[in-house]
C-alpha cells in the first residue's frame, strides 16, 4: 500500500502546499488591510473549490464503473494522459511563478476588495479551483493504476494534511523554507512519475482498442522478476513500471523523460534570482480600504452563500452519478417462469444496462440474455429462486436479443426477440454443448489411459525395486512413477476414491504418517527417506502397485463429468500453489518442484484438447497462457540438475517469489477458462 501511496502523497503534498500557500497570501493580506471581515468570504470561495474538486472525482469514479471494461480502459488512459498534461504544465508554472506568486496575488485581492465580496468569493475559488482539480484527475488516475490499494488516497490524505500543517507554520513565521528549492525538487520528482503515469495510461489505451500494439512487448522479466517482491512492487507503485511493457509504453516513457526533465532544468538553471522588490508602502488602514457595498435592512443571512456554493456541485455531481448509472431496461421488471418468459422486456438503449429478473414461476430457473440466432449469452443468472428478484448486469450493442428461460424441470422457454439500434460493442459468449466437448474429452481420456498403462508398469518396477532391498534404486523409480502420476491431472475427482488411495497426505488420518490408511506415493516417500527397511515398505510397494492396476481397469467405466474438463485445466494449478510450492506435501525428498512440474504438464495438455473451444472463444487467451507456462517452466528447470531437485524450502527468497508469482499469474489468466466453456442450459 505506502508503494502505491507515495506518488499520491507528493502530489497532495505539493498540490496542498500551492493552494494552502495561495490561502494563506490571500489571509494574510486581508489581515493586514484590516479587512478581516471579509475572511469568511475567502472561506467560501475555499470551500466551493473543494466540493468542485471532489464531485468531479466523484463523477469519474461513477462515469467509468458504468462503462464496458473496454471503454472503462480507453477512458482511464484517456484521462491518464490528460494528468500527465495538467501535471506538467503545473510543475513549469510554479517553477516560473513562485518567487512572484505573493505580490501577485496581492494585486488580485486589492483589486477584489474594490469590487465587493462576490469577486473576492470568485477570486479565492479560482485559485484554489485549479490546483483541486488537478489533484482529483492526478488522484484518480493513480488509484486506477492502483487497482483496490488504499494507498493513492491513503498517500494524498498524509500529503494534504502535512502541507496544511507546513502553510500554518510559514503564515505563522514559525517556518521559513525556500519554495523556489522546493518546487524545484518536487518537480524533477513528479517529472518522472508523470512519465510512468503516461506509460500506464497508454497501455488502457491499447487495451481498450484505441491505440495499436497491445502484444508488441519491448520488455518482458516476468518470467524473471517477482511482481510481488517488495522491490517490485515499490517500482511498479512510484514509478509505474511494469515487467512487462510495449514498445509504445517503453518510448513514451523514455521520450516524455528526457524532453521534460531537460526542458525542466534548463529553465532552472536559466531563471537567475531576482533582485528584491522595494519595500511596499503599508497598506491603507480600514479608514481608507475601499468600502464594501453598504449594509441594507433583510439582508440574506450569512450562511446561504457559503452553503450554496459548497451544496450546487455536490448535487450536480450527484445527478451525474446517477443518471450515468445502469438504469433498468424498461419500467417493468422482466419476468422470469416455465410458462412465460421475458415479459416486460423491451429493447434497452445501447450501453451497459440492469435488468431486474424476478422469477414468477414455481421452479428454481436458470436465465440467459441470448441471441436467438446464434444462442450467444450475454448475461446469465443460474439458480433464481421462485419469488425471488435479481439483478443481471450486462452490456448490449447493435443487435437482437432475447431472454431465455430454463427451469429446474421441463423445457426452455425463449422470449419474443427485440431488436436494438446503434453501435457499441458487446462480448458474447459462444454456449457450449456437452456434444462440443465430446471430442476434447474422448482425447482426453485416451491420454490419461495411455499415462495410467506407463503408471503400472512404473510401479511395478518399484514394487520390485523394493521386493529386492535395491532402495537407493527404489527411490530413483518413486520419482518417475509419482510425476507420471502427477502429469495425469489427478484433480477434481478425476480418479474418484482412487486418486486417495495412491496420492493420499497423512493430513487428517488420527495416527499421521503411522497410520494404516496411509498409503500409496506419500507412504512410500515417508518411508524411503527417513530410513526405512525394505521389508518394512514391501507392503505399501503392493498395495501402490495393486491400486495402479485397479485404476487403470476402472477408469475406461468411471463415470467423467464433461463440464468437469475445463474446470480441472484451473483446478490442478490450483493444487500444485497450494500444496507443491509451500512444500505441504513434501514426505522427505524435496521433490516438490518435480511434481509441480508434471502439474505443469498435465495442464498443457487439457489445453492442448480444449484449444478449438478456447481459439474460437477467446483467441488470445491461449498464447497468453503459453508464454505464462513457458516463463514458470523456466523457473522450475532452473531448480534442478538431473535428478536433482532443490527442496521448496531451500529455494532461495528472491527465487521462490518469483515462481509463486509467476505460477499465480498463470492461474489469472487460466481463470476465465471454465465460465468460457461452462454447459449453458438450452432445453
Amino acid at each position: 500500500m505506502w508503494d502505491d501511496a507515495f506518488p499520491s502523497f507528493l502530489i497532495g503534498l505539493r498540490e496542498g502546499l500551492e493552494a494552502g500557500l495561495i490561502v494563506s497570501i490571500l489571509v494574510a493580506t486581508l489581515v493586514r488591510a484590516e479587512a478581516r471581515s471579509r475572511l469568511p468570504q475567502v472561506w467560501t470561495g475555499v470551500l466551493a473549490a473543494i466540493a468542485v474538486a471532489m464531485s468531479f472525482g466523484a463523477v469519474l469514479t461513477f462515469t467509468a464503473a458504468s462503462m464496458p471494461q473496454t471503454a472503462q480502459e480507453a477512458f482511464g488512459g484517456t484521462l491518464s494522459v490528460i494528468a500527465v498534461a495538467f501535471v506538467t504544465a503545473m510543475v513549469f508554472w510554479m517553477r516560473r511563478s513562485a518567487r512572484n506568486l505573493s505580490s501577485e496575488l496581492k494585486q488580485k485581492v486589492t483589486g477584489a476588495l474594490a469590487m465587493g465580496s462576490g469577486m473576492l468569493v470568485l477570486t479565492s475559488f479560482l485559485a484554489v479551483g485549479r490546483e483541486g482539480l488537478e489533484t482529483a484527475l492526478f488522484l484518480w488516475t493513480t488509484a486506477q493504476a492502483a487497482g483496490e490499494s488504499a494507498g493513492p488516497l491513503t498517500g494524498a490524505a498524509i500529503g494534504l494534511v502535512l502541507a496544511a500543517g507546513l502553510c500554518w507554520g510559514l503564515y505563522r513565521r514559525v517556518l521559513k523554507i525556500n519554495l523556489t528549492k522546493f518546487f524545484t525538487a518536487t518537480g524533477v520528482v513528479l517529472i518522472v512519475i508523470a512519465a510512468g503515469v503516461l506509460g500506464y495510461g497508454l497501455r488502457d489505451l491499447q487495451e481498450g482498442g484505441v491505440l495499436p500494439g497491445r502484444t508488441a512487448y519491448a520488455v518482458d522479466l516476468a518470467g524473471s522478476i517477482d511482481a510481488g517482491s517488495w522491490y517490485s512492487t515499490l517500482v511498479q507503485g512510484v514509478f509505474n513500471l511494469m515487467p512487462t511493457m510495449t514498445w509504445l509504453q517503453v518510448v513514451a516513457y523514455v521520450g516524455y523523460l528526457v524532453v521534460v526533465m531537460t526542458l525542466f532544468v534548463r529553465g532552472v538553471r536559466a531563471t537567475a534570482p531576482k533582485p528584491k522588490p522595494k519595500p511596499e508602502p503599508a497598506e491603507r488602514p480600514a479608514a481608507e480600504a475601499p468600502a464594501g457595498p453598504r449594509p441594507r435592512t433583510g439582508r440574506r443571512p450569512a450562511w446561504v452563500i457559503p452553503t450554496a456554493v459548497v451544496a450546487v456541485p455536490a448535487v450536480i455531481a450527484g445527478l451525474a452519478v446517477a443518471l450515468g448509472r445502469p438504469k433498468p431496461a424498461g419500467d417493468q421488471t422482466v419476468a422470469v417462469s416455465e410458462t412465460d418468459c421475458g415479459k416486460g422486456f423491451t429493447a434497452p438503449a445501447p450501453g451497459r444496462q440492469t435488468f431486474r429478473m424476478h422469477n414468477t414461476g414455481r421452479q428454481a430457473s436458470e436465465v440467459y440474455l441470448v441471441d436467438p440466432s446464434t444462442n450467444a449469452v450475454y448475461g446469465e443468472i443460474e439458480g433464481l429462486a421462485p419469488g425471488t428478484t435479481r439483478d443481471l448486469v450486462a452490456t448490449v450493442a447493435g443487435g437482437t436479443y432475447a431472454w431465455r428461460c430454463v427451469p429446474a424441470s421441463g423445457r426452455a422457454v425463449t422470449s419474443k426477440p427485440v431488436t436494438v439500434r446503434g453501435g457499441g460493442a458487446a462480448k458474447p459468449v459462444t454456449p457450449v454443448s456437452e456434444q462440443d466437448l465430446a471430442g476434447p474429452l474422448k482425447a482426453y481420456k485416451a491420454y490419461v489411459g495411455h499415462g495410467l498403462d506407463t503408471l503400472v508398469g512404473q510401479t511395478g518396477t518399484l514394487r520390485r525395486d523394493i521386493e529386492g532391498g535395491h532402495l537407493d534404486k527404489a527411490r530413483t523409480d518413486w520419482l518417475t512413477a509419482h510425476r507420471t502420476y502427477a502429469s495425469l491431472g489427478a484433480a477434481y475427482g478425476t480418479f474418484e476414491d482412487f486418486d486417495k488411495k495412491i496420492d493420499g497426505r497423512a493430513d487428517g488420518l488420527p495416527g499421521g504418517e503411522h497410520d494404516k490408511d496411509f498409503t500409496g506415493f506419500l507412504r512410500l516417500e515417508d518411508g524411503l527417506w527417513h530410513g526405512q527397511s525394505a521389508k518394512e515398505l514391501t507392503g505399501p510397494a503392493r498395495q501402490l502397485d495393486t491400486d495402479a492396476a485397479g485404476l487403470r481397469k476402472a477408469f475406461p467405466s468411471q463415470d467423467f463429468d464433461p463440464g468437469d474438463l475445463p474446470l480441472r485445466a484451473h483446478e490442478i494449478l490450483e493444487n500444485t500453489l497450494q500444496f507443491e510450492l509451500t512444500g505441504d506435501t513434501d514426505e522427505g525428498s524435496g521433490t516438490n518442484l518435480a511434481t509441480a512440474d508434471a502439474n505443469l504438464t498435465g495442464t498443457r495438455e487439457l489445453l492442448t484438447v480444449l484449444e478449438p473451444l478456447l481459439t474460437s472463444r477467446s483467441p488470445r487467451l491461449l498464447p497468453t497462457v503459453d508464454a505464462d507456462i513457458d516463463r514458470v517452466r523456466k523457473l522450475l528447470d532452473a531448480a534442478h540438475d538431473g535428478d536433482h531437485w532443490t527442496p521448496v524450502e531451500k529455494l532461495p527468497a528472491a527465487g521462490r517469489q518469483r515462481l509463486d508469482g509467476a505460477t499465480g499469474q498463470l492461474l489469472e489468466d487460466l481463470a476465465p477458462v471454465p465460465d468460457l466453456l461452462e454447459i449453458r442450459k438450452s432445453a
